[in-house]
């Protein structure tokens, strides 16, 4: 039993580094948090309680109208980095014996659902830039 003991000692010991630097990390955040808190100015002004937007006084209303076009290149960009992350371990498991079939026919369903989806950004003419 005591061969357990220190397999165990072992096994926290790296943990508890682990745990004491995080405890070090969030005090010297907190410390410097508090030391800017402490010695920094407070002098509101009008112009300091403005919103400030690239050095522009702002004008008009707060709501800009933006383009749909950019939320579907955005959506776009998204559906083929998932189809990029299903790929790496799709590929792994291919190799191994036994799981060839399945999951050939299961990339093929996998990647026919993102054609539907590409082909139908294409008809819809998400695609053309204008």
């Amino acid at each position: 039993m005591p061969e357990q003991t220190g397999l165990a000692a072992d096994y926290f010991q790296g943990y508890s580094a682990v745990g004491l630097l995080a405890v070090i990390g969030v005090l010297f955040v907190a410390v410097a948090f508090a030391a800017g808190r402490l010695l920094r100015p407070v002098v509101p002004t009008p112009e300091k309680l403005l919103t400030y937007e690239c050095g522009v006084d702002p004008v008009g209303e707060g709501w800009a109208h933006t383009q749909v076009r950019y939320y579907v290149y955005a959506f776009l960009y998204v559906i083929f980095a998932v189809d990029s992350i299903f790929l790496f371990p799709w590929a792994t498991v291919f190799a191994e014996p036994g799981y060839g079939a399945t999951t050939l026919v299961e990339m093929f369903v996998f990647l026919g659902f993102l054609a539907v989806g590409l082909l139908y950004a294409y008809k819809k003419g998400v695609l053309t830039w204008t």
